[in-house]
């Protein structure tokens, strides 16, 4: 890797923590929290502390994610995977399936590496970095120990011996990815009124229940679907009217001042 490929690669880490998680910080945190008051999972705040530790970690993590995207790609390492970089190795919709394959992989790995994390002989040296963030803010998105880094970043090398994955699926997994991390983090639940009454809420995490994960340490381990916490048995008891509660303030009061509205106006 030369130079300015490694300069690119660098450029796409840092941006992509730092646009997605900034702008949501930036629309969810500083311009319209007043707003969106009624969405916070948590209604207490996080100090301005607690936002520099997230990201100095992130910036830790990114960096390791960059060394380990060379290790795999740009070693003999790279003979083993099935990366391929000319389109027409496979048809054009494999891109999209790959994409949701890697997804659910990686859903998996999370899910037993994430409960891993959380035995009391790794804990303390592995994962309490990240679970400093009792009430997570997007920045917490990345904020990981060292040693966390690189089992999160141990996905890549997963993926591409795995899955076929073109650099187009290896963008978009990470793109999609990250969003989902984000919204995990977010501290406000955005999800729409409809979602609760589709199967979509049997299967897909929320923010309230990557929330919930960091107040109460325990339970909700899934990064992008329930399915493994509910089969293990390990979602949190409280996850269901925890989010039904707070959904049900959350459109509660956007009628209260619909209604509010109505009666000025006439």
């Amino acid at each position: 890797m030369d130079f300015q490929q490694l300069f690119f690669v660098s450029l796409v880490n840092f941006s992509r923590y730092f646009l997605f998680a900034g702008l949501a910080f930036l629309i969810f945190y500083k311009l319209f929290p007043k707003y969106f008051s009624t969405n916070k999972i948590q209604k207490k705040w996080a100090k301005q502390a607690d936002f520099i530790r997230e990201i100095k970690h992130s910036i830790q993590t990114i960096i390791v994610l960059i060394i380990v995207g060379f290790l795999i790609l740009k070693t003999p390492l790279r003979d083993y995977t099935q990366f391929y970089t000319t389109l027409e190795a496979f048809p054009i919709w494999w891109i999209p399936v790959s994409v949701v394959l890697a997804l659910v992989v990686h859903d998996s790995y999370f899910y037993w590496m994430h409960r891993s994390v959380h035995h009391p002989a790794i804990y303390a040296k592995v994962h309490r970095v990240h679970h400093q963030s009792t009430n997570p803010s997007p920045w917490a998105s990345y904020a990981f120990h060292f040693y966390e880094a690189v089992l999160e970043a141990m996905i890549a090398p997963i993926l591409l011996f795995l899955i076929p994955m073109h650099p187009l699926s290896l963008l978009l997994f990470t793109i999609f990815a990250f969003m989902i991390n984000v919204y995990g983090h977010l501290g406000f639940e955005i999800a729409p009124k409809w979602f609760r009454r589709s199967f979509l809420f049997e299967i897909l995490n929320t923010s309230v229940h990557h929330n919930l994960h960091h107040e109460k340490f325990k339970g909700n381990y899934g990064l992008y679907f329930r399915v493994w916490d509910r089969f293990m048995k390990t979602e949190h008891p409280d996850y269901v009217k925890r989010y039904d509660q707070l959904q049900q303030e959350r459109y509660a009061a956007k009628t209260a001042v619909a209604t509010t509205v109505l009666s000025v106006d006439k």
